[in-house]
């Protein structure tokens, strides 16, 4: 069943008219647990990568600092989690999969082959900013501790589905993972187009300080019920800064690799209720977990991504040649 967002409490645009034209469209992704295939928009799932293209590596991760594990471990411990009753020797199986593995034992070296983000197709989400011929959007990372900034442990590709004649049947894995918390579990989306509205920090001081009042008296945070929508969505707004002084940024919203402007693309991260009174949650997945509370909270957080202490990762794309590495800043 297709996930639909509830209407908001109220119409901030008919409250605050200079906000009108400032509404943006945006795509919330809505993940839900399935089983992707190459031809699916995804999180985490299969790409539709050529057979003959190089599969994107980054070139020199460093040495880890913690203890590390592998995908085929973390494959294997979330499926493990899942058992109702799980025996003796899967609670044991648990236990040292949680572990790890010390980072000193770790040998391999060299480059790292990057893992499956996000795939969109045009077909799901239009209003991308796709390069004349292309269709898909693919997303790849390197699940490290630290993902912010312009650099080749997170790149885009940009793609015609048709061009594809053979696809990459085993795309490579790197041989180890620092933080599990950046493996998405496969998901399969339900796209919906939302409006979004500025967040507060990118407004005037006059205007910041009526909404703020305004929001006082009406017992609504303009922040988390009107303005930018929680979870994994495409374009829209950015989300609002939740630990950093909103001025930090600016001279990083640039192009990493020709200084130009740069526009939101994709949040990834963040559960899907979001903060505040979860007038975000939409209608199913609300009438999901009434019926089912044991479906809390994987139903909130199907990706099993978490950003940070509960942050979200926004990407942003070069308006001059998206096909630019992204800029990517934790708010």
């Amino acid at each position: 069943m297709a996930r639909t967002t509830p209407p908001r409490p109220v119409d901030v645009s008919v409250e605050f008219p200079e906000l009108a034209g400032s509404a943006r469209t945006a795509v919330r992704l809505h993940p839900v647990p399935g089983a992707p295939t190459v031809h699916d928009s995804s999180v985490g799932g299969p790409l539709l990568w050529p057979a003959d293209e190089e599969w994107p590596v980054f070139e020199s991760p460093g040495p880890p600092f913690m203890p590390v594990t592998t995908l085929a471990d973390i494959r294997e411990l979330r499926t493990l989690l899942t058992l109702p009753e799980p025996t003796p020797a899967q609670r044991l199986a648990v236990t040292r999969l949680m572990d790890g593995y010390d980072a000193e034992d770790i040998t391999s070296s060299g480059p790292m082959p990057l893992i499956p983000v996000a795939q969109l197709y045009a077909r799901d989400v239009p209003g991308l900013p796709f390069p004349e011929g292309t269709d898909v959007l693919q997303v790849l990372w390197l699940p490290l501790p630290d993902i912010e900034g312009c650099w080749p442990a997170v790149q885009l590709r940009w793609r015609a589905a048709a061009e594809v004649r053979q696809v990459l049947a085993e795309p490579p894995e790197p041989a180890y993972v620092e933080l599990d918390d950046h493996v998405p579990q496969p998901c399969l989306l339900q796209p919906e187009e939302i409006l979004e509205f500025p967040p507060l920090h990118l407004l005037g001081e006059e205007l910041q300080q009526r909404i703020t009042a305004w929001s006082k008296r009406a017992s609504l945070e303009y922040q988390w019920e009107l303005s930018v929508a929680p979870g994994w969505k495409a374009g829209g707004w950015p989300a609002e800064f939740t630990f950093r002084d909103p001025a930090e940024p600016d001279d990083e919203l640039c192009c990493g690799e020709c200084g130009g402007p740069v526009e939101a693309l994709l949040t990834v991260g963040g559960g899907e209720r979001g903060s505040g009174g979860g007038s975000w949650t939409a209608v199913e997945l609300r009438e999901l977990v009434e019926a089912d509370p044991g479906a809390y909270p994987l139903a909130y957080e199907p990706t099993r991504i978490q950003i940070g202490r509960g942050y979200v990762l926004q990407f942003y794309y070069c308006l001059a040649d998206p096909r630019h590495l992204p800029r990517t800043i934790m708010q």
